[in-house]
């Protein structure tokens, strides 16, 4: 495997929605690129027009803050036209793509805070779930885990022991 730049990633954040005990994952369409018609959670890409249009944050300099927190709200609301709360961090990943290009995902979790779900083109489906109705769904591998260790946080586990494996 080769990969073009090794200091050069893809930057993707994703969002666990949880509203009253279930959780929002969408389908994704079978024409993308990347785990075609896998289950998942909505998220997507940091791109430079993300911020590079908008205010910087320290006026003397050109410094963004928020850049990715704005990135996956924007994201949530286009793939599935909900808002939502306070964004909780839950843990990173790393892979390779199939077209070699590397990619450090952020999960996030955070409370649905308004709107009905609409998706657009990148997914053809949604539900809202509970963690029982996992085993129902082929979700893009560790998607699962991951509701999995929000339910458990939600539910008062100590987070020092809640992790991916273990």
């Amino acid at each position: 495997m080769e990969v073009q730049n090794v200091e050069l990633h893809r930057v993707v954040a994703t969002a666990i929605i949880h509203k009253g005990g279930k959780y929002l994952i969408t389908k994704r369409s079978p024409e993308k690129k990347v785990w075609p018609g896998k289950w998942t959670v909505p998220g997507g890409g940091l791109e430079v027009n993300d911020y590079i249009n908008t205010p910087t944050t320290v006026p003397t300099e050109k410094i963004w803050y928020y850049a990715l927190e704005n990135t996956l709200r924007r994201e949530v609301e286009e793939e599935a036209g909900v808002q939502i709360g306070k964004i909780d961090y839950l843990l990173d990943l790393c892979f390779i793509r199939p077209d070699n290009v590397p990619v450090i995902t952020l999960s996030f979790y955070a409370p649905w805070k308004s709107g009905e779900v609409k998706l657009n083109s990148e997914s053809v489906d949604h539900a809202w779930i509970t963690v029982r109705e996992i085993k129902n769904y082929e979700f893009i591998e560790g998607i699962s885990r991951e509701i999995e260790m929000v339910d458990e946080l939600l539910k008062g586990a100590d987070p020092e022991t809640v992790k991916f494996y273990g």
